[in-house]
């Protein structure tokens, strides 16, 4: 008897979660990607205010990402904190299963990329809010946006946990044949 399609996609989804955690070199990946996302987005919060300090020099680059995170959590409380966090984690653990994804089918696997990818440009474009838009030249526009971006955010993460859970575990052959149907 098979499962409900919904209960396999949480399977997929806890197997894609897992896979990072098996080996201290994927820990070690996730953690680095993890820590490169959160200060990309920490810094893409105030884009004007990151640039001014680093053109300034890199020894303020702690001064900047402590006052910013500081800044986030006194603006918008934990939730901003926990989503830029949860972003930054998923994003570690999309990265190595798509690292992962490579190396066990090589090229080949580029278009079963695509159940990564997706979610990874929605947590480049969507975990920053607004900060991306600051970046880009386009300030007026969080202006237009609902709710000051947290929208764009939760559906960015939705996104992300959606491509995690269709993809899977990168190392685990998925194909079906009548017989497991």
């Amino acid at each position: 008897m098979r499962s409900s399609a919904f209960a396999d996609f949480l399977d997929e989804l806890r197997a894609a979660l897992a896979y990072p955690f098996e080996t201290w070199r994927r820990i070690a990946g996730l953690a680095f990607v993890a820590a490169v996302t959160y200060v990309v987005l920490i810094f893409s919060t105030m884009p004007e205010f990151t640039i001014q300090m680093l053109g300034a020099g890199l020894h303020w680059f702690d001064y900047v990402l402590i006052s910013l995170t500081e800044t986030a959590y006194q603006t918008d409380g934990f939730t901003t904190l926990g989503v830029i966090v949860l972003y930054a984690v998923l994003t570690g653990v999309a990265v190595v299963n798509a690292a992962a994804q490579l190396r066990v089918v090589g090229l080949s696997s580029l278009t079963d990329l695509t159940g990564v990818l997706p979610g990874l440009l929605a947590s480049g474009c969507a975990s920053c809010g607004a900060g991306l838009l600051g970046f880009l030249g386009f300030a007026g526009g969080l202006a237009a946006l609902p709710f000051e971006g947290h929208l764009v955010r939760v559906a960015g993460l939705a996104l992300l946990v959606f491509f995690l859970g269709r993809t899977g575990n990168p190392e685990q052959c998925r194909i079906e044949t009548d017989v497991s149907r």
